[in-house]
């Protein structure tokens, strides 16, 4: 979704020739994956953080164009919300001491970053949900004044023809009853408070099935030892409420819709997968286009001349179409290359448990992937999609199914069985052992610890409410504090629990 549309109104016509184009650039993914020349190389890994910006009140600071004009990188861009910034690392090999190098880079850029938006009345947070987030900052002027975020907004009310309807029964904060959200929508906003760390790793053709299968095992207990969005509209949800309200926020379908089993645009999937053209097929198959842009290049026409094609409609396509681990097709310097986009981490706390979260990730799906008997294979891919909902409902309180074991806590299944194998995950890869022990000790420490993002924000904001604070003044106080300790950047298993 980066990518510019017109601003005038989509035809009838407009809709059927994006349809034909769409399908024409799915034939020619296919010849190409079947006659080769993508990029072979070593993995790449690639990473996304989106941002928040606050002012001095701790309230979202709607000031996403100033700030970048302040910044003036063009690795930070612009997100749905004007209190949204979106930071875009450049790839690297997934080896030696490249990830500590990026742990270096990243806190560098932060940090200037940071001095910039100072500049102008702002403060970069990143969090996986703003927790001072009020129902006025969803109001559709809030949309990132750009041609592609107001034509997404349109077409999706268009599509469902109602408001949306957010609606989520959180997890007791300790001590107390569950707390409930309901609330309509006009606009697509809520989904930008749903703030994220994003995890590309670039692989051959060969390898894509094994790679995605690998993510959608992990998705759940990711989430689980990750979670850090336990707030939204001042209420106490889940401990991963990205995952619901992503969904919720860009729901195409009326009720009925969903009673008939038609398939969200915020999608773990339905199956495995035996090669990256089943995704696409699937994306085509199932969803129409949103915003039917045709671009004037001839995938068929490109290849015959021995051009990478651009598949300017299938990326488009694509990226209105958002799998917690999403297939990518991309070009660099002329050469066609595919990714596994995972999507399910939230933004923050720190760099280094940001770093330490993928490290994990790569780690133990690299692991995966080498396993004689895939896991997949005896896992059933149900079992896989509820953990992620147990994951991002409860964090380290969640059941996790697993092949061999059965039902285990997440801090437990990691200790015995996927730290282990993400060491030996990394080691293939060639991380260096220095990278490797320092990151999945983060890893370790945090679940012996049993204490996320979210773990950390619930436990405070009850501490201050415990001292008389109502909920808005304990919210602002606990995100003063949060952004006072991820600032000084010690992983958040060590951050202490004081009102």
């Amino acid at each position: 979704m980066g990518q510019d549309v017109r601003t005038d109104a989509f035809s009838r016509e407009d809709r059927q020739r994006y349809r034909q184009k769409v399908q024409r650039c799915l034939d020619a993914l296919e010849r190409m994956l079947t006659d080769g020349g993508f990029a072979e190389e070593p993995p790449r890994m690639g990473l996304e953080i989106e941002l928040n910006l606050v002012d001095g009140a701790l309230q979202p600071a709607m000031l996403n164009r100033t700030v970048l004009e302040k910044i003036d990188d063009p690795c930070y861009t612009t997100e749905l919300g004007q209190h949204n910034l979106e930071l875009n690392v450049r790839p690297r090999p997934l080896r030696g001491a490249e990830s500590t190098e990026l742990e270096t880079e990243l806190r560098h850029s932060l940090a200037e970053a940071g001095h910039k938006a100072q500049d102008a009345g702002a403060r970069l947070v990143m969090i996986g949900a703003l927790p001072t987030l009020r129902g006025e900052h969803f109001e559709s002027r809030w949309l990132t004044p750009l041609p592609r975020y107001g034509r997404l907004n349109d077409q999706i009310f268009a599509a469902r023809g109602e408001e949306i309807l957010l609606h989520m029964e959180g997890v007791p904060m300790p001590g107390q009853r569950a707390e409930r959200l309901r609330a309509l929508q006009e606009s697509i906003m809520p989904e930008s408070a749903c703030t994220s760390a994003q995890l590309h790793l670039q692989v051959a053709p060969d390898k894509f099935a094994a790679n995605w299968n690998a993510a959608q095992c992990l998705a759940g207990v990711q989430v689980a030892i990750a979670a850090n969005s336990p707030f939204l509209l001042r209420k106490a949800l889940w401990h991963e409420t990205r995952i619901p309200l992503f969904l919720q926020a860009t729901d195409t379908r009326p009720q009925e819709l969903k009673n008939q089993g038609v398939r969200p645009r915020v999608w773990f999937g339905e199956r495995w997968i035996t090669s990256i053209f089943d995704l696409f097929e699937e994306n085509v198959r199932y969803f129409p286009g949103l915003l039917p842009e045709v671009d004037d290049e001839d995938p068929f026409e490109a290849l015959d001349s021995g051009r990478a094609p651009r598949l300017a409609e299938l990326r488009l396509h694509n990226g209105t179409i958002w799998r917690w681990n999403r297939p990518v097709y991309d070009v660099m310097d002329d050469v066609p290359h595919l990714r596994v986009e995972n999507r399910v981490l939230p933004a923050g706390p720190t760099v280094l448990d940001l770093i330490a979260n993928a490290a994990f990730f790569f780690g133990a799906q690299r692991a995966l992937t080498t396993e004689e008997r895939p896991l997949w294979t005896q896992m059933s891919f149900q079992a896989a999609e509820e953990n992620l909902h147990a994951g991002a409902r409860h964090a380290f309180g969640a059941q996790l199914y697993w092949p061999g074991i059965g039902w285990v806590p997440p801090d437990e299944l990691v200790l015995r069985k996927l730290l282990p194998m993400a060491h030996e995950g990394l080691k293939d890869c060639g991380v260096s052992d220095a990278a490797r022990e320092r990151y999945l000790g983060v890893i370790e420490r945090r679940c012996l610890a049993r204490r996320t993002g979210s773990t950390w924000q619930r436990e405070t904001v009850a501490c201050l409410e415990s001292r008389g604070l109502d909920r808005d003044a304990a919210l602002a106080s606990m995100l003063r504090r949060y952004i006072e300790l991820s600032d000084a950047g010690e992983p958040v298993h060590t951050w202490p629990v004081a009102g």
